[in-house]
């Protein structure tokens, strides 16, 4: 059977009374400097009543645009052909007049980042009243009911006495739910959840499917579902549509396209996992980094003389040692002190503690001792774009540390930047491109040369994966391998994906709350953990895969 005729068959009649979204035969391009730029090219499918459908694929492939484009959300630069009806109502060309009625009444939205979607000088309160005004006419005393009800329904916890919070008072989790909240307001026929869950931990995320899946049963909900991670899609989904840029390359059942997928890029999706376990580190391998019973304390102050009243015990007690060749996982929940730790380790925040490096106590080292240990210690982070400066060519910033710590000559360093590209995966004559130009997964590798340039003895990567897709996930962690190897480097490997942490790590320190819950050899951790809470943290990450 033929794509197209797999689609009718999975359409059927769009005027049929269970078919809530039908996408038919669209196009969407963007004017960009005189041209339409294609960016969806003829996708069609369908979402029934009740049913959760996926949209699933890497960055770029046209996911997101699909489904902003169902209620006009794309922008005047857009131009968007074929057909979108929702209800039997015809959304491509519809008047702004029934748009606003139907957006964030009958369509609502969740997107990936409930920060940049809540607004931060709003309390909950008035977030969420202002939809149930607009659309219901519901103010006071009635929308306040309503407003504890829906903050109840998606489980904040006394509701009523978090009305008056703002955005950054809230964890992720919490925000997440606030935004599922608002887009159940007014209840919704179908919500589209646009990567709801990949900034967040692993128990966090299991707990968000559970409940959009338990919403969707008990409200009648269809859903349209976005992500580029399968397994998180084989938990929620009845359906999968499989997007490469821009053409929905296949569709069908969820177990059937799990259990026989047809199209190649299929394929390498459902593959497109860190795989493999860390080489084994020499007996005789240095310790280079060491800590005993490390302490990160933030003091609270309280009244005009900043009294201090109590402590938050970022990281209570850590000790650890990570040889030559050697990396050590630190996992656990947000605010568990993982990355307080490496902080502390990398002398950027103070702790108290011994902190050794290659057998030097570095804890009180400051000025120029400090300077020189920048050089053996760098650090990757989670965002590329954000560390990576947007007025600073490739070549400016892969070099940057050579001039900070006058390393060889000037005229020495472009063949630097160029060796270094090279070894990183990089093409050197692109070094005269700004951040910008580059793809996600490009922007971490430009991230990593400019950490390995310097030739550093240990590297903090503090969530260097969780921000990219699936197959560019296996490529840094292949990267990643091969430089440890060939210059013995010392890894401290921040993590919630515990997945990624297996592939890479031959020791495990696992964080809750500060303190270290457990910790030892990774086949160990990750085959017989002795801590429930590692339990809890191994069943959310690999439920998917049972």
């Amino acid at each position: 059977m033929s794509l197209d005729q797999e689609q009718a068959v999975l359409h059927g009649d769009s005027q049929h009374a269970n078919t809530v979204l039908d996408v038919r035969d669209l196009t969407i391009g963007f004017r960009q400097e005189g041209q339409i730029i294609p960016a969806v090219k003829g996708v069609s499918f369908r979402i029934g009543r009740g049913e959760t459908v996926a949209l699933v694929g890497e960055s770029g492939s046209g996911k997101s645009v699909t489904a902003l484009s169902s209620v006009r959300l794309l922008g005047d630069s857009a131009v968007v052909d074929g057909s979108i009806r929702y209800d039997g109502q015809q959304m491509v060309g519809a008047s702004d007049a029934l748009l606003r009625d139907i957006r964030g009444n009958d369509i609502s939205f969740i997107f990936q980042e409930p920060m940049t979607s809540l607004n931060p000088l709003h309390t909950l309160e008035k977030q969420l009243s202002e939809s149930l005004a607009l659309h219901q006419g519901l103010t006071g005393g009635a929308a306040r009911q309503r407003i504890i009800e829906l903050l109840n329904r998606v489980g904040i916890r006394d509701p009523e006495s978090r009305l008056a919070d703002y955005p950054h008072q809230l964890s992720g989790g919490q925000r997440q739910r606030v935004m599922i909240a608002m887009a159940l307001a007014n209840g919704p026929d179908l919500l589209i959840a646009d990567e709801p869950t990949t900034a967040l931990d692993v128990t966090i995320q299991a707990q968000i499917l559970d409940l959009l899946r338990e919403l969707k049963e008990a409200e009648g909900l269809s859903m349209l579902f976005i992500s580029h991670d399968l397994g998180i899609v084989r938990r929620i989904a009845d359906r999968v549509c499989v997007m490469k840029d821009g053409i929905i390359v296949e569709q069908g059942p969820t177990e059937q396209i799990f259990a026989a997928p047809r199209h190649e890029y299929t394929r390498m999706l459902l593959e497109a996992e860190p795989t493999g376990e860390a080489e084994p580190v020499p007996d005789d391998a240095e310790l280079l980094v060491e800590t005993r019973d490390l302490k990160v304390w933030f003091p609270i102050q309280r009244g005009l003389m900043r009294r201090t009243v109590g402590h938050i015990k970022a990281v209570n007690g850590a000790t650890l040692g990570v040889r030559a060749g050697e990396t050590l996982g630190i996992v656990g929940e947000s605010g568990s002190g993982k990355t307080t730790l490496a902080l502390a380790i990398m002398r950027l925040i103070e702790s108290d503690g011994p902190i050794l490096f290659m057998g030097q106590d570095i804890a009180g080292w400051g000025g120029k001792q400090l300077r020189r240990l920048r050089r053996d210690m760098q650090i990757v982070f989670q965002d590329p774009y954000g560390s990576l400066s947007p007025r600073m060519t490739v070549e400016q910033i892969i070099a940057e540390g050579l001039g900070v710590h006058g390393v060889q000559k000037e005229a020495d360093r472009r063949q630097m930047v160029s060796d270094i590209m090279t070894e990183v995966g990089l093409k050197p004559e692109m070094m005269h491109r700004y951040p910008h130009e580059f793809s996600g997964g490009q922007r971490q590798r430009i991230a990593i040369a400019r950490a390995m340039i310097l030739r550093p003895k240990v590297v903090v990567l503090d969530e260097p994966t969780s921000a990219l897709d699936m197959t560019v996930q296996v490529q840094i962690v292949q990267l990643l391998r091969g430089l440890q190897r060939k210059y013995g480097l010392a890894f401290l490997f921040i993590s919630h994906d515990l997945r990624v942490v297996r592939a890479m790590s031959h020791q495990i320190m696992v964080m809750r709350a500060g303190e270290v819950v457990e910790q030892g050899a990774a086949a160990e951790i990750f085959n017989a953990p002795s801590s429930g809470y590692t339990r809890d943290l191994l069943k959310a990450a690999f439920l998917d895969r049972s």
